[in-house]
């Protein structure tokens, strides 16, 4: 601290009551703001499956994708799915018909106009509330047994909340950030090593983070810690020593090889190589196709 006990080091002193500057804020700035609700109208399109999927592939949309093909891998034919592309940047999410369905304009979210929901289709939003809806209406992908339901449930809720800290902390701080700043990073990246530490050991005497059965913790831990060892998001596997993780790392290369990860994983993609973007989805051809170009 500077002697003047009423600023900081960096000359910063919190003003008594907030006000938003629209300019600061770094790659996001120029959709961010402090308040809700829909900035335009904006039709969503509408295909024919009972699913309709409103999305990006970022780790909270491949979270549902990936749900998705596990479920049609699994049979269940009922879950398929048109995946149609919100671009975020552009404020796709502040759209009327978006924030019908969402009103926290955040991606995912999902229409469900199966078993007579045509006139008047389920929204669900949030990936884990998401997660869970489709595990229960299709009976798949959560134990049935109540000790180890009750650990996949636990998993999955500690995943929604530990997250942030991933992607709006560690990941904003050291990646998206306008400049490098020292505070913010020691602090996130501490606490993202804190966590990873925390799966690395559950790991350790667990084949799936509710033991020996693949369920939905796992669909939805994957897209942010897995892709985070692997090197797929925020290119901090050296910063992090990620390699040092050993079970998690394990874990992370098991789940990626699954067909139905690697064929959620690039739905609503439009960054990568161009055979790991599919920007919409509107049958498994579409996947069928892209995953053949590679």
């Amino acid at each position: 601290m500077s002697n003047d006990s009423n600023h900081t080091d960096n000359g910063y002193t919190p003003p008594k009551v907030w006000t938003w500057n629209p300019g600061n804020g770094g790659e996001w700035a120029s959709i961010n703001r402090p308040t809700a609700g829909a900035r335009h109208e904006q039709k969503l399109p509408k295909g024919e499956h009972p699913f309709q999927l409103y999305s990006l592939a970022t780790p909270n949309g491949q979270k549902v994708t990936i749900m998705l093909e596990e479920l049609l891998a699994l049979g269940h034919n009922q879950a398929e799915y048109d995946a149609h592309l919100i671009k975020i940047g552009d404020g796709d999410q502040f759209g009327s018909d978006f924030v019908d369905i969402n009103p926290n304009s955040k991606i995912p979210a999902i229409l469900d106009y199966s078993d007579g929901l045509a006139e008047k289709p389920q929204r669900i939003f949030e990936s884990g509330a998401i997660l869970l809806y489709l595990s229960e209406k299709f009976d798949a992908l959560l134990p049935k047994e109540h000790s180890t339901r009750t650990e996949a449930m636990s998993w999955l809720f500690w995943q929604m909340g530990s997250a942030p800290y991933i992607g709006g902390g560690f990941g904003h701080f050291y990646s998206y950030a306008p400049y490098p700043m020292e505070y913010p990073i020691d602090r996130f990246t501490m606490e993202a090593k804190r966590q990873l530490d925390v799966l690395d050991k559950h790991l350790a005497n667990n084949e799936y983070m509710a033991g020996k059965e693949y369920s939905i913790a796992d669909i939805a831990i994957w897209p942010w810690y897995g892709n985070l060892v692997l090197g797929n998001a925020y290119d901090a596997v050296e910063f992090l020593e990620a390699a040092s993780y050993k079970n998690l790392l394990r874990w992370a290369k098991q789940i990626e090889s699954r067909e139905a990860v690697q064929r959620g994983r690039v739905v609503n993609r439009t960054w990568g190589e161009d055979h790991e973007q599919l920007h919409e989805r509107h049958s498994a051809a579409d996947i069928d196709q892209k995953l053949k170009d590679n």
